[in-house]
């Protein structure tokens, strides 16, 4: 059955706010770990998680790093209003060239208190660490969303210069709670490098050290990718069908390196996190296109939605990554920069990932679609024996390790 025919109804369950994880474990790698194979689970803990891998697999992670992103206004009446900072606006070839503008920036935000803000009306916010003033000028309201141009006085610094010292930590709104100085570090995979993301890629907060030295101990190897998680992660679909739900779009950045490591494997591939298999995924596609001459946007989305339901994976995963790797020496580019939609939803079939490490995710939402396309309505089983066992859920909570049947 074609997933837009999916009805989001049979993708809910109960799931009481007292499961929420509200707060970090003490110990990253303490967070309980729930270990599926073939309809059978098992209880740890992720500092254990190496010996339920195979030896020689290649681990894969996303080391985007989370930006903060609300800035707090307020208007000389004393109202407040919160800009959320989204993504750049299109003017901008890409996440990495926005963030390092000097001077101004647009950026397409969200706007708490948004009936407050009168076109025409200039936002001032002084910082007296960096004894720069911060100006925020509505531009253009959207369906959804508004385009800021956001600047500053001092022209030596960057966006993420004005963002790291002004800004706040976007925690997940079903956390309930202001953000705490223990959030800039917590709320940050300890691998993460490349800034861009409005939430964190949570099933990399349970890695630690120890773990990664257990990996070298079994001869298993890491490899980095990069997947900007946007807004749009914490989306549930409010439509009947999922023919009716718009997959958000985000950005993704593969190295040269990379790809060479993926061509090299012979062995498993370990996605952690849906924004690493998700890029993963995204790669068979996009060199299933330029294998086969197919147009590609790289500046809109280079994988829309419906394309793995609607095209023929008649590739192998090597021809496909190929194809890319091709391409890019072609164009003398040593890192594909480009935005993936690809919605993972039952029916899709795994082109390259393997295993699945994942967070417990909400109900009705894109992500339980991707743990149902993965084990089918064993996922019911799965998060009912996880209610039961007292593990915490979503972005602070504990995960699961799932197998992939690649086809």
């Amino acid at each position: 059955m074609h997933p837009k025919l999916l009805k989001i109804e049979d993708y809910t369950y109960l799931l009481p706010e007292d499961r929420i994880a509200a707060f970090p474990k003490e110990e990253r790698d303490l967070s309980q770990l729930l270990v599926y194979r073939d309809g059978a689970l098992q209880q740890d803990i992720y500092r254990n998680i190496a010996q339920y891998l195979p030896e020689n697999a290649l681990v894969v992670f996303n080391q985007t790093k989370v930006v903060q992103v609300r800035l707090l206004f307020q208007k000389e009446t004393g109202a407040r209003i919160e800009i959320f900072c989204l993504e750049p606006d299109a003017r901008y070839a890409d996440m990495q060239s926005a963030m390092a503008q000097k001077s101004f920036v647009y950026w397409q935000c969200l706007v708490g208190g948004a009936q407050k803000w009168k076109d025409g009306t200039v936002l001032s916010l002084f910082d007296a660490q960096l004894n720069v003033t911060i100006q925020a000028h509505l531009v253009e309201k959207r369906e959804g969303n508004f385009i800021i141009k956001l600047a500053w006085s001092d022209g030596n610094l960057t966006f993420a210069d004005i963002l790291h010292a002004i800004g706040k930590v976007p925690l997940p709104p079903y956390m309930h709670r202001e953000m705490q100085d223990e959030d800039k570090e917590r709320y940050q995979t300890i691998y993460a490098r490349e800034e861009g993301s409005v939430a964190a890629p949570t099933a990399g907060l349970h890695f630690t050290k120890y773990i990664f030295d257990d990996f070298v101990a079994k001869h298993m190897q890491a490899a980095f990718l990069t997947l900007h998680v946007g807004a749009g992660t914490f989306k549930q679909v409010k439509s009947e069908q999922l023919a009716d739900h718009d997959m958000h779009a985000e950005w993704i950045e593969v190295d040269l390196d990379f790809l060479n490591t993926l061509l090299q494997l012979k062995e498993a591939i370990v996605a952690v996190g849906t924004t690493s298999m998700r890029t993963l995924e995204s790669l068979y596609w996009i060199g299933l296109k330029l294998h086969h001459q197919m147009p590609i946007d790289w500046q809109g989305i280079a994988v829309a939605q419906w394309d793995p339901y609607d095209l023929t994976p008649d590739i192998s995963i090597s021809e496909a990554l190929f194809a890319i790797k091709k391409w890019m020496q072609q164009q003398q580019r040593n890192k594909l920069i480009t935005r993936t939609q690809i919605l993972i939803a039952p029916s899709y079939q795994p082109k390259i990932v393997d295993y699945l490490v994942t967070n417990f995710h909400q109900p009705q939402s894109t992500l339980l679609l991707l743990i149902a396309a993965l084990i089918g309505d064993d996922w019911r089983n799965m998060y009912s024996y996880a209610l039961q066992h007292d593990f915490r859920f979503l972005s602070y909570g504990d995960g699961c390790l799932i197998p992939c049947a690649k086809k």
